[in-house]
């Protein structure tokens, strides 16, 4: 009986031991792994109802919108709180996520009703709001919200000093700056231990990272406050002597890099357009679920990824 005992406590030790090495492996060893192996989010753009239901159905794990106020898409139809309570719902029956964008750089005017809009966010259950203002973020805080906090990219994050310093106000995500290199995205990941979200496909602002005031200037559109009018796709007439030019008339195609993305530490990727047509989100988002499904369980071939890159290409952009 006895030795039967001893057995079994020094088995129960050697349990114990091995439970709490493997908890230590994890706590030490979390940021490599998740790293590697984590399986990021696919992050739609939804400009209205219907976009949204739409870009769920053909495989987006979540989908960020603008509200009719403090959003930067002034000319999407975008969400009432009716409408938004409707998404929501939708999208968590699913077991999707849904995210608010209040990422306009306020003016004095912009600030009276803010507090009030952000607590029908919260009340209504959307999963995170989308902010670049400090003030906002400070709002975030102060009015207790349990909705998650994210930093815009119009907050320009591209170094993990910044970054934590957003953590530190309570951010649990930041959406980087377009020109951060694989670089600075896999040690901002290393030092903050943030979510990541980068941008994947859809519009490249000519300026750093949305930044611009050449709307304001050419058409009096604020840009920053929703009202960008694209100048930077404009065709300018040059010398005599020189070609017409454009500045920015591509977008961004990053379906060739999604498995290096993955390795660097990104946690969300992110395709533009909340004013893009239901055909263009439902074409986008199926490629990118089936890029990403693939690259997890390392079915991907070479053939496949042509083949997504050429129906990439022909998807009308504008």
């Amino acid at each position: 009986y006895w030795t039967r005992k001893m057995h079994l406590v020094k088995y129960r030790h050697i349990e114990t031991s091995i439970r709490t090495k493997n908890y230590r492996m994890d706590i030490m060893d979390r940021r490599q792994l998740s790293n590697r192996f984590h399986k990021p989010e696919l992050l739609a753009p939804a400009g209205d109802l219907k976009r949204a239901k739409t870009a769920i159905l053909y495989g987006a794990d979540a989908v960020y919108v603008g509200g009719t106020d403090y959003s930067l898409r002034a000319n999407a139809k975008n969400f009432n709180l009716d409408d938004l309570k409707i998404g929501v719902d939708f999208a968590h029956n699913l077991g999707k996520r849904v995210y608010v964008t209040v990422n306009i750089v306020p003016h004095n005017a912009d600030t009276f009703g803010l507090e009030e809009y952000l607590l029908n966010l919260d009340e209504i259950g959307v999963d995170g709001i989308i902010v670049s203002d400090i003030y906002i973020m400070h709002l975030h805080r102060k009015l207790g919200l349990k909705t998650e906090l994210h930093v815009s990219t119009q907050a320009s994050t591209s170094n993990y000093e910044s970054a934590l310093f957003y953590k530190n106000m309570g951010a649990k995500r930041v959406v980087l700056a377009r020109e951060t290199s694989k670089e600075d995205i896999k040690r901002i990941k290393e030092e903050t231990n943030l979510d990541l979200e980068c941008f994947i496909h859809g519009a490249m602002c000519t300026s750093v990272s949305g930044r611009c005031v050449m709307s304001n200037y050419a058409t009096n559109r604020d840009s920053n406050r929703g009202g960008c009018s694209q100048v930077c796709r404009y065709v300018f007439k040059a010398d005599d002597n020189e070609a017409d030019f454009t500045m920015m008339p591509k977008d961004l195609n990053m379906v060739s890099f999604i498995k290096e993305m993955i390795e660097v530490g990104v946690n969300s990727f992110k395709v533009e357009g909340r004013m893009r047509s239901v055909y263009y989100i439902a074409t986008v988002i199926s490629v990118y679920r089936s890029i990403i499904d693939k690259i997890k369980n390392n079915t991907l071939t070479e053939k496949y990824a042509t083949y997504a890159l050429n129906v990439l290409n022909r998807c009308a952009n504008r």
